[in-house]
């Protein structure tokens, strides 16, 4: 599972510029079963996307081209982690460690 953290790199005014592909974007990968949650920070400098089922390389595909990296107006930080505790709506996500 990956927490991807967006920092913005530009003004809010540009970010916003490109927030209706951005929600496109994100929308695909829901409807895809990639993104389990999102949502902007406070304060809002950027945002949070809670991804599961994919590989680290897809993962860094996926956020390449989201608009906001297209259009240079943020950054991003995956981390990976693995989810071997989960609430019962996530439970399809579990993980279990290799030894």
């Amino acid at each position: 599972m990956f927490v991807m953290e967006l920092t913005y790199t530009a003004p809010l005014e540009s970010v916003e510029e490109q927030m209706d592909a951005h929600i496109a974007w994100l929308d695909g990968y829901y409807a895809a079963g990639v993104f389990l949650a999102s949502g902007r920070k406070v304060p809002r400098d950027g945002g949070m996307i809670l991804a599961g089922g994919v590989s680290r390389a897809e993962i860094e595909r996926i956020a390449a081209e989201d608009p906001f990296t297209v259009a240079g107006v943020c950054d991003y930080t995956i981390t990976e982690f693995i989810a071997t505790k989960t609430s019962a709506d996530l439970s399809t996500v579990r993980e279990n460690p290799i030894a």
